[in-house]
């Protein structure tokens, strides 16, 4: 099924070697959540932003959330009536984190707690310095998600060298044929 796709970068917009940055170049049509300040996050503003820009795009819409993506669209889905057809939630960071950018992201905690309305998977790593493994569990038991676990990866970005990340676009692929 050819299921629209919608790209949720983190804090900074996912740079010209993030995997997300190539698989949207090599597919014109999927769409990305476009807001005013990439290095300033308000999580009422991304959430704001995800309702405008999802409803255009529609109910079979497969979102890709990487970081603090993840917990905007987290934040979203507690919120609003509309569903999705899935989403894969990469990286999903720790506002308890040490690591977390306090100054720079503000209104992520708590973190929602309630069960997602569409199929989801989150993928982890087990060295990322944003959210540990234990993290990705809790937020994969209180969303209903799958967890898929990878090796020492870091934070699953630009760093972690992972290209095309083409074993992540077969989990997309999965959450659109579901």
């Amino acid at each position: 099924m050819n299921c629209p796709v919608f790209i949720v970068p983190g804090i900074g917009n996912s740079g010209p070697s993030h995997w997300q940055t190539l698989w949207q170049a090599a597919h014109s049509d999927w769409q990305r959540l476009s807001v005013d300040d990439w290095d300033h996050v308000v999580c009422d503003d991304w959430v704001h932003a995800l309702e405008r820009q999802l409803t255009k795009s529609g109910a079979e819409t497969v979102v890709v959330a990487h970081s603090l993506g993840c917990l905007a669209l987290a934040h979203w889905a507690a919120r609003s009536s509309r569903t999705l057809r899935g989403a894969l939630l990469v990286a999903v960071p720790d506002p308890a984190s040490p690591a977390f950018p306090r100054t720079a992201a503000t209104g992520f905690e708590p973190i929602p707690a309630k069960r997602l309305a569409f199929p989801s998977v989150i993928v982890a790593s087990t060295n990322d310095p944003y959210g540990n493994l234990d993290h990705a569990q809790a937020c994969a038991a209180a969303w209903g998600s799958e967890l898929i676990e990878v090796r020492e990866k870091g934070h699953l970005n630009a760093d972690s060298n992972l290209g095309h990340w083409p074993e992540a676009l077969q989990w997309l692929e999965k959450l659109r044929n579901r």
